[in-house]
């Protein structure tokens, strides 16, 4: 179950250990779910192996928790796995701000995905396409034939697809197989079905099968989030409604932009992948599938744009919503094995792959206005760089007592730079 509250005040403050034992408490987690985030994330050499080949190491990245977070009327608590900083400070500062009008709201697609045939070599392509349509229920039979237990959840294959496509090969008849795939990502099912119906279909058709794959531009399985953010909640102080409403307006014409530019999109885009991808990661998901899925839903029959959209309402709210792809799972994969992706969703509290995918998507969409915002006002550079200036510090050779200190100084120069981090370290050890 989701967490209570997700506003946890002075979170940042506590030491790493005080931050567990509170999830714990908060979250209900298990002894060994929180060793699991105190080991760094480590697999054992032998648990590595068995994931991939050729294994001769592991990689930790931080885990970090995003806080504030209320979507369909519940609180969670949202684990980021990445190294950039303020991506976590941003996406809980965001969240916070749409609490006036009761946080996020999600509206998600049945979790559809397609399997794809590739036929060649027929010879009437168009009457190919229409007899594969003709053997529809046939061929949806024989696909939950592959898998009754998909099915007995209420799964399986939903329909069948087919159109001709024009190559520089010649034509070619493309079979889809649309397949609910409840709480699994999916792509085992649906390739294991498109394989076990290929015969048929390249006998009902007259061609060859070449290609049994997932897509994973998955239009069909949609992660649909919503909120709306007063003007006095996008203002510094807070309360500051003229103020916010500015801010509104600069968060618009910053929108356009992305919506109208495909060069500015790309980044604009990559700014909502920060959360997407580094949840995705935390959670044991295929986050090299919700990544392609997204950047091509992004591009699906248009030209590249934004994925979210912005606009003000009659009351002078900021309306944001955002929809892509989002093909994630509770079963299978990484979610089961990696003992750190099984602690991080035990913290969300998740019950469904339906709700990981709303919680995905309002964190992006948080992170999306937190750019937005700061690119509309002060710059992306001023929060960025200050989460950042402890990294500088270290580069730069501060031990650990001498960071803090460093940071300081550094700051009070104004802009956090290579050189100012040298000059306050030279400073803190008496200008040696």
């Amino acid at each position: 179950m989701p967490v209570e509250n997700s506003r946890l005040k002075g979170f940042y403050r506590l030491s790493v250990s005080e931050r567990r034992e509170l999830l714990r408490d908060l979250a209900g987690l298990s002894d060994e779910q929180v060793e699991a985030w105190a080991q760094m994330g480590e697999l054992s050499e032998s648990a590595a192996d068995r994931i991939i080949e050729n294994v001769v190491g592991t990689l930790a990245l931080p885990v970090g928790v995003a806080t504030n977070f209320i979507i369909d009327d519940e609180h969670y608590l949202v684990p980021f796995a990445l190294e950039e900083p303020s991506v976590v400070a941003a996406a809980s500062n965001m969240a916070k701000r749409c609490h006036a009008k009761g946080g996020f709201t999600s509206d998600n697609t049945d979790p559809i995905m397609i399997g794809q045939i590739q036929v060649v070599e027929c010879a009437d392509p168009e009457a190919s396409k229409q007899a594969v349509l003709d053997a529809a229920d046939e061929l949806m039979e024989r696909c939950n034939e592959v898998d009754p237990i998909l099915v007995r959840f209420g799964g399986g294959c939903k329909d069948i697809e087919a159109r001709v496509l024009d190559t520089e090969s010649g034509q070619m008849v493309i079979v889809h197989i649309l397949v609910d795939c409840r709480d699994a990502m999916g792509a085992n099912a649906v390739n294991t079905m498109a394989e076990t119906i290929a015969p048929r279909v390249e006998a009902i058709t007259g061609g060859t099968v070449i290609l049994r794959i997932i897509s994973n531009l998955a239009v069909h399985r949609l992660a649909r989030v919503s909120a709306t953010f007063t003007a006095a909640e996008l203002s510094d102080s807070g309360d500051d409604a003229d103020a916010g409403g500015k801010v509104i307006d600069g968060i618009i014409q910053a929108y356009h932009f992305a919506k109208a530019d495909p060069f500015r999109a790309t980044t604009h885009n990559k700014g909502i992948m920060n959360a997407i991808s580094a949840i995705a990661l935390a959670c044991g998901q295929d986050w090299r599938a919700i990544e392609s899925g997204a950047h091509s839903y992004a591009a699906h029959e248009r030209t590249y744009t934004s994925l979210t959209h912005w606009e003000k309402d009659a009351d002078g709210n900021l309306r944001g919503s955002i929809e892509l792809p989002m093909a994630v799972g509770l079963v299978g994969g990484a979610v089961t094995v990696h003992p750190t992706a099984k602690t991080n969703i035990a913290l969300l509290g998740v019950r469904s792959a339906d709700d990981l995918a709303k919680v995905i998507a309002a964190a992006g969409m948080a992170q999306n206005l937190g750019a937005l915002r700061a690119l509309a006002t002060v710059g992306i550079q001023a929060g960025h760089m200050k989460l950042h200036a402890r990294n500088m510090a270290v580069s730069a050779g501060a031990t650990e007592d001498e960071v803090n200190r460093v940071v300081e100084l550094a700051s009070a120069e104004g802009r956090i730079t290579a050189e100012a981090i040298e000059n306050a370290l030279k400073q803190v050890r008496g200008g040696e």
